[in-house]
């Protein structure tokens, strides 16, 4: 232990960043992680940072939060996204990868570095080394209790959405458009329903029988990743309102709106795969095939991966970290990624990109500054570190940034935008000259 300067756990989203980030200053950090030796139970590769949930970390529209966020993230010179847009796949104005080909990379340009050693081992306790624990939401036992025995712990569920086989999707009921034209009509591929086929497959997508249904009973189903039968539940148009919106879809042959929309959107570089766009489940296997088969262009799909519900883990963060993702009680530990109480996958590699230029200025004797609030990476690290007595996960979004005064929600998003921008040169200026 003595030959590194720092202990990273968990080497998916945020924990890579942190390990890679710190690699590139020149510390020397050993990176443990389970894989390949033990998974969880949503995870089935050997190679570190998996997506278990959709391929796409959202927009890559500035405007967009999510855009914005990603923005900020390369101006600091984020190691994990710069490989995401390396494995970058179709999806219009989205970032989307190529799962396995992002995994992979990520894997070796970890292996490669000389100043990161791995280790592949089940971390079972916390000891009083410094230490960065990104084990993320789906944490295994034992290190989950000996976590919850220093922050305590709170818990949500999570869904996957299905994967088809591109062949087997019926290309006569399907047509490739981009939502109002665009970006490239070729990245997502539309199933459209008609009003009759629409309310077929809603009666008996209510119906159909999931699996371990009394714990959704429980109320503690995230919303951005909320099962498409738990929605439905919410009203006979509630899908034709969210993930089967069809407005800005026109047929390009006949010119017409359908009743209602599935997207597919390309799973992996060869277009061999697709993933049903916002259809995340928690169907019993045999009613997942049957309900999503009374979708025309869906009657024949070959499901590479259904769709599943796993259990996401956090800590109650306004209690247990700062806003530079240190723990109050125990100066040595930080907590970064999904564990920490962000939301979603760039939102994990934003913490752990904060916790390594916090751990940097640290490690060099220098006190650690705070992200700017009007950033949506400060702003994230704020909210985690907020007082707040109902805590929920948190994903970007406008409303983590102070208001400005413009009337017009474009151009407030583009001031804000703008503002964000100067922030951070400021911030890297002050980092960098002090």
């Amino acid at each position: 232990m003595n030959n590194f300067e720092i202990t990273v756990i968990g080497a998916g989203l945020a924990g890579s960043e942190v390990a890679l980030s710190l690699a590139k200053a020149g510390i020397r950090v050993k990176l443990v992680d389970c894989k390949p030796t033990r998974k969880s139970p949503a995870h089935v590769s050997d190679d570190f940072c998996e997506l278990v949930c959709s391929n796409s970390l959202k927009s890559n529209d500035p405007l967009t939060a999510h855009g914005l966020l990603k923005s900020e993230l390369r101006a600091l010179d984020s190691q994990v996204l710069a490989i995401a847009d390396i494995c970058a796949v179709p999806a219009g104005s989205a970032l989307a990868v190529d799962r396995k080909v992002f995994a992979k990379k990520v894997t070796d340009t970890i292996l490669s570095n000389k100043n990161i050693t791995v280790v592949n081992e089940t971390v079972k306790s916390l000891g009083d080394n410094l230490t960065v624990i990104a084990t993320g939401p789906l944490t295994l036992a034992p290190l989950d209790n000996a976590i919850a025995e220093k922050f305590g712990n709170l818990h949500f569920y999570d869904a996957e959405a299905p994967i088809i086989s591109a062949e087997s999707i019926d290309m006569e009921n399907a047509y490739f458009s981009a939502r109002y034209g665009k970006g490239n009509p070729e990245d997502y591929l539309n199933c459209p329903l008609t009003k009759e086929e629409y309310e077929t497959f809603y009666n008996a997508l209510i119906s159909a029988e999931r699996a371990d249904k009394h714990e959704f009973e429980k109320g503690e189903i995230f919303e951005g990743c909320m099962p498409v039968e738990i929605m439905a539940l919410r009203g006979k148009d509630a899908l034709r309102f969210g993930p089967m919106k069809p407005v800005g879809l026109m047929h390009p042959i006949t010119g017409k709106r359908a009743y209602a929309v599935l997207q597919l959107r390309k799973e992996n570089a060869q277009g061999d795969m697709y993933n049903l766009v916002g259809f995340q489940t928690n169907l019993k296997i045999g009613e997942q095939k049957r309900v999503f088969g009374l979708i025309p262009a869906l009657k024949n799909a070959e499901f590479l991966r259904y769709g599943v519900m796993h259990r996401n883990t956090f800590i109650n963060a306004p209690s247990a970290i700062s806003e530079f993702f240190r723990a109050k009680k125990f100066p040595n530990l930080f907590i970064a990624g999904q564990l920490s109480g962000v939301e979603g996958y760039v939102e994990s590699i934003a913490s752990g990109k904060a916790v390594a230029l916090h751990l940097i200025r640290i490690l060099q004797n220098k006190t650690p500054i705070a992200l700017p609030s009007d950033s949506l990476i400060g702003a994230l690290s704020n909210y985690v570190a907020s007082e707040n007595a109902n805590f929920q996960p948190m994903n970007a979004n406008y409303g983590l940034l102070a208001p400005i005064n413009e009337r017009d929600k474009t151009e407030r998003k583009r001031k804000m935008s703008a503002r964000s921008k100067k922030s951070i040169e400021n911030y890297l200026e002050i980092y960098n000259g002090t």
